[in-house]
């Protein structure tokens, strides 16, 4: 391999590195920022993505790396620096689109899983125990999909911080109204020990239920446009995939002139995919409940 070729190499690489890091960065799912933001969390958040645990955050990192080395691969068997980019994209950003409606599966699923807790935090708190005692006892049956989240409230409870600061980290953790719901509950139970607790508590779970059941029916209703983004992302892998392995599929386009026209295409094309994708994501949901005040964690 010449000079010329290995700079070359080296070149696209970096290229399609960076153009990992700026598809990540503006179609990657994560949680609303605050305000400020430097440049420095900006180039943090691109590497370690945004998994809140060092395992989500290494498969990010592996997800980049195997992206760099799969674009890089494709630009020395086409020659064409735009075939790397795009499989160098197409590596973090195909599950991304084969996984729509996850996130909002596993959102219902989780309400559903509140709903339960609810009603098992109703019938300990009928038994004439503490909140925070009840809370505890509940975490033996409490459902799997939001286990974490109601260990970490005891954990915060025991630990000295204040009821309700650990009841607004709770909600912020579930991130949806009928949480906020069952937290606001709570808190006013805090401030007036009301009696009907439990009366309040199990008309929450119903309102769950029936919510569960709404949210079911409007996802059943967005079967088909998510369908055709998965159907189009195949169809955009099998004409990749052809034209890695018949380099003469992609020869006109060898020229400059060929490879603006190439990343022009597969710029609308992408941008056409993202589109029919967000066609087919609900809006968030708004929550009426803030987020802890750090200065009120602990009592």
């Amino acid at each position: 391999m010449s000079t010329i070729e290995l700079l070359a190499v080296v070149s696209g690489a970096a290229c399609v590195g960076g153009m990992v890091l700026v598809v990540v960065a503006l179609f990657g799912t994560t949680k609303p920022t605050r305000p400020t933001r430097t440049s420095t969390t900006g180039l943090r958040r691109l590497w370690l993505g945004s998994g809140t645990n060092r395992r989500d955050q290494r498969a990010h990192q592996m997800t980049l790396g195997a992206a760099a080395v799969a674009g890089a691969l494709a630009f020395l068997l086409t020659g064409l620096p735009v075939v790397g980019l795009i499989v160098a994209v197409a590596v973090p950003g195909v599950p991304w689109l084969f996984a729509v409606g996850r996130a909002e599966e596993r959102a219902i699923t989780r309400i559903e899983a509140v709903g339960e807790w609810t009603r098992r935090l109703k019938d300990v708190s009928n038994t004439g125990q503490g909140l925070q005692q009840a809370i505890v006892v509940t975490i033996a049956t409490v459902p799997d999909q939001i286990q974490e989240e109601v260990r970490l409230l005891a954990a915060r409870l025991q630990a000295g911080w204040t009821a309700r600061s650990a009841l607004l980290a709770f909600a912020d953790e579930i991130g949806d109204p009928v949480c906020d719901q069952v937290v606001a509950a709570l808190i006013l139970h805090l401030t007036d020990r009301g009696e009907r607790l439990g009366d309040v508590l199990g008309s929450i779970a119903s309102a769950a239920s029936a919510e569960v059941a709404t949210r079911r029916e409007v996802e059943a209703k967005r079967t088909q446009p998510r369908f055709a983004v998965r159907f189009l992302t195949g169809m955009t892998l099998a004409v990749l995939a052809y034209g890695l392995v018949n380099t003469e599929y992609v020869r006109p386009y060898g020229t400059f002139f060929g490879q603006v026209l190439m990343a022009t295409l597969a710029t609308a094309f992408i941008a056409l995919l993202v589109w029919v994708r967000a066609m087919s994501q609900p809006p968030p949901p708004p929550r009426f409940l803030p987020r802890p005040d750090p200065a009120e964690l602990v009592a």
